[in-house]
């Protein structure tokens, strides 16, 4: 089992750090790409999209590094009424490439009964992410995973006695026939201008590159193209050189092992910072394997980057794992730390499956049991469209992207002098630098890890050796990293600049003035020298278009500011506590306002947004400006919002509270409602108690199996609910459970139309996309757990699991919030 969570320690760094005597693990020095910059062919074939290149280091857009954030949602499991709402999260949230997987039994469940209508119409949600100012990036299978039944093949495509997933003619003539069917609705959207920039064949194959060459042919004649090929790349896969671009994995923890068998080391490596990518554990149940470790090397014609970063964890009936916001991002920021090009989610926003028995399931030859319905992910956008916390903590490192990524793709990742001897060793910093050789860009550190708690280090400074001047140290003093610690601190950056990357040429290369010119374009007029930031232990947040950067504090470590000493600056709340060296409260933050050298020129300022708000920094596409691009704005919000057209639109039950930057202070925006709302708690009967539950309903491959239907009908307490009220128009009512115990179901007229296991979490579900829930015709079942049951829980619900005495089962508090749009303009 997961250990024990032990009280958090501390651990001492080095005694009064200072130049020359910082233990390695502390030191960093910029060495440089290890390999000239190359441009693999696969954007110059007959596929080539205008404004998008790859090179072995990067994405190019427009001739401009770009690192693009993808998000995983499954038009098929979400309703159509709803896509507009998550794309509109996803964007909001810094992503900029939808991911779906094309589910083959979700569109043919019966041979030749072919559905492209309704949910299932593919080509209608491309075009809307089009619309939403999204990239799409189509994973076509034919087998996909995605705990889908068969690996989402139809039943009657499994039952056929052909050799699945290979180049059998038999099993080609089947895919042939049913990309022909898919094509015939997306080749449209896969044109030239189209917003396909990507198609992934298969998933998780991986001892058959030929097949998967053989794929991207019978896709490619069926019409459905992109400049880019991708195909996972984790678990030693083989893929056909130069055919797809590699794309790798991370999860911080999964329901793909066995309930007893305690955090492993696959896992635990993703919270380390590290440069080897390949992960021998997703997916080897599948395999019929135990996972190993990972041995092989990534194809360095192309650049590192991910598909399946977990954004959250399914829940199997087996290992309910509920990650928390940390757990999600510190696996990004180890990937971002050791030099990511491109950060894709599986899963960003979740799902219901469109019908019963489409499910991952042991009756259908998988070790694990997942729900009938829910597929929430616990993801940062939910099954119900309500946001978990993990989406405030990725959207600051989305945000930072859309400012620094052009940047940062140009930076190589440098490990410290001195890494971790292993996922064992919570003593040694986690972090890595992504810097050129003068030393400029950024330090990255991640120190968190869910289950075994990491200590406090204690007078922790950092060193950055640099080829053509001193040693850089910051911050001034040794500080104290408490565990939680996710920072993406600046190190050499000019003020003033609005574009990050105006000396960077065509293949992400600096131009005739040198790479120490290339972090970014100085707005100061010819002549006069830009004001530099030496470096500041509050992380990169954004730039605004008045030039103005914005970090973001972290709490418990001290907010500085270092610029030369000869640079006057000034602000409320802000100390010099060193020669050039400014600092404030990391908690509340503060504008710092900065002298220009020369006499006339503009100063500039940089806001620190305090850690209070972290949880409640948004920074969105506002309206363009009078030069026609897109303005971004930075906004305070608790409640989930977007922008369209020129308003920000925000969803809410209650009067949200929003407040935006405009220059010297948060102004708060007058929100108007598109309807009334209400929120009330819903009365409920107890219909029929809960039977006698057992200790397990059988199990396969040692896992438990979940209890069916029937058995859940037999033996869960039902209780009646009183009045979950009537649509309205204009808004969204949310149902709330409050619940503990094994399996919880919701049923309409009597009829299951939704699910959960319990995991400890509250349920949410949108009642409006469900037909008949209203009034007093919806019912919950909860199956009580029984204390043997051989299922893994997070701690939390294991501890209400151990606090009662027999089975557990309970229904704390079910409600309703009516909930709809509030607009205000940002004109």
């Amino acid at each position: 089992m997961v250990p024990e969570s032990p009280a958090p320690t501390s651990v001492p760094a080095a005694a009064v750090p200072g130049p020359g005597d910082l233990p390695p693990h502390l030191r960093v020095r910029p060495r440089g790409w290890p390999r000239p910059l190359t441009r693999p062919a696969m954007t110059d074939g007959p596929d080539a999209r205008p404004g998008l290149d790859l090179t072995s280091r990067s994405l190019l857009r427009d001739g401009r590094p770009w690192v693009p954030v993808s998000g995983e949602v499954h038009y098929s499991r979400v309703p159509r009424a709803r896509w507009r709402e998550r794309l509109a999260l996803l964007r909001s949230g810094g992503v900029d490439v939808v991911s779906t997987y094309v589910f083959w039994i979700h569109h043919e469940p019966e041979r030749g009964q072919v559905r492209f209508d309704d949910g299932l119409d593919v080509a209608a949600f491309v075009r809307l992410a089009h619309e939403l100012g999204l990239h799409v990036v189509l994973r076509i299978g034919p087998w996909a995973h995605g705990e889908a039944r068969n690996g989402g093949f139809p039943d009657w495509v499994q039952a056929l006695p052909v050799r699945h997933r290979t180049d059998d003619p038999a099993y080609l003539d089947l895919v042939r026939t049913w990309f022909a069917h898919l094509g015939a609705q997306v080749a449209d959207v896969c044109g030239p201008d189209g917003p396909v920039i990507a198609v992934q064949v298969d998933n998780e194959l991986y001892d058959q590159p030929q097949h998967l060459a053989t794929l991207k042919r019978l896709a490619r004649d069926a019409g459905i193209v992109a400049p880019l090929w991708t195909a996972t790349a984790w678990g030693g896969a083989q893929l056909p050189a130069g055919e797809v671009l590699p794309l790798y994995g991370g999860y911080g923890d999964g329901f793909w092992v066995d309930a007893d068998a305690g955090w492993h080391p696959s896992f635990r490596a993703h919270y380390l910072v590290s440069h080897t990518w390949d992960d021998p554990g997703i997916g080897a149940d599948v395999r019929g394997e135990e996972p190993a470790a990972a041995t092989t090397d990534r194809d360095e014609q192309f650049p590192p980057a991910t598909c399946e970063l977990g954004g959250g964890m399914a829940t199997a009936y087996h290992r309910r794992h509920a990650p928390g916001p940390l757990d999600v991002a510190a696996v990004a920021q180890t990937k971002l730390a050791a030099g990511s090009a491109w950060q894709g989610y599986y899963m960003y926003a979740g799902g219901q499956n469109p019908v019963a028995g489409v499910q991952e399931s042991q009756a259908t030859g998988y070790p694990n049991d997942l729900p009938t319905f829910d597929y929430d992910f616990h993801a940062p956008v939910g099954a119900a469209g309500v946001l978990a916390p993990s989406h405030a903590a990725l959207r600051v490192q989305h945000a930072f992207l859309a400012a620094f990524g052009p940047h940062l793709a140009t930076l190589p990742s440098t490990l410290p002098d001195a890494v971790p001897a292993g996922v064992e060793d919570s003593r040694t910093l986690r972090w890595a630098a992504r810097l050129d050789e003068h030393g400029r860009g950024f330090v990255l550190i991640a120190w968190h890890q869910p289950h075994v708690p990491l200590p406090t280090l204690r007078g922790v400074r950092l060193q950055v050796d640099r080829a053509d001047d001193a040693p850089l140290l910051l911050p001034s003093t040794g500080v104290d990293v408490p565990p939680g610690t996710l920072v993406r601190w600046p190190v050499g950056l000019d003020l003033g600049t609005t574009d990050p990357l105006a000396t960077v040429g065509p293949l992400g290369t600096a131009d005739p003035r040198g790479a120490a010119d290339a972090l970014g374009a100085v707005d100061a007029p010819d002549g006069q020298d830009p004001v530099r930031l030496r470096w500041a232990t509050a992380s990169a947040l954004t730039t605004l278009a008045d030039g103005t950067l914005v970090l973001l504090a972290h709490d418990g470590v001290p907010a500085e500011i270092a610029l030369d000493p000869d640079v006057p600056a000034h602000g409320d709340g802000w100390t010099t506590v060193a020669p050039g060296v400014h600092r404030v409260d990391p908690r509340t933050g503060g504008l710092l306002h900065v002298t220009a050298r020369a006499a006339g020129a503009p100063g500039v300022r940089v806001l620190v947004v305090g850690s209070r708000d972290a949880d409640r920094v948004w920074v969105v596409d506002g309206p363009p400006s009078p030069g026609g691009t897109a303005r971004r704005e930075l906004l305070l919000a608790d409640a989930p919002l977007w922008t369209d057209g020129d308003d920000v639109v925000v969803r809410a039950a209650d009067h949200p509270h929003v407040h935006r930057w405009t220059g010297d202070s948060w102004t708060p925006l007058d929100l108007v409602p598109a309807a009334a709302t209400a929120s009330w708690t819903v009365p409920t009967t107890l219909v029929r108690p809960a039977g006698d539950v057992p200790a397990g309903y059988g199990e396969r491959e040692r896992r438990a199996a979940a209890p069916d239907d029937a058995t859940v009908a037999a033996l869960a307490a039902e209780h009646r609910l009183a009045d979950v009220g009537e649509p309205v128009p204009g808004t969204t009512r949310l149902l709330r459970v409050d619940w503990a115990g094994d399996v919880a179901q919701l049923l309409v007229d009597g009829r299951v139309v939704a699910d959960r296991f319990g995991d400890g979490t509250p349920w949410h579900v949108d009642l409006d996309v469900l037909d008949g829930a209203q009034g007093d015709r919806v019912s919950l079942r909860v199956l009580p757990l029984h204390p043997d049951a051989r299922v893994w829980l997070p701690a939390p619900a294991a501890d209400r699991r151990r606090s009662v005495h027999g089975p557990l089962g309970a229904l704390d508090a079910v409600t309703v919030a009516r909930t709809t749009t509030w607009r205000a303009p940002l004109r």
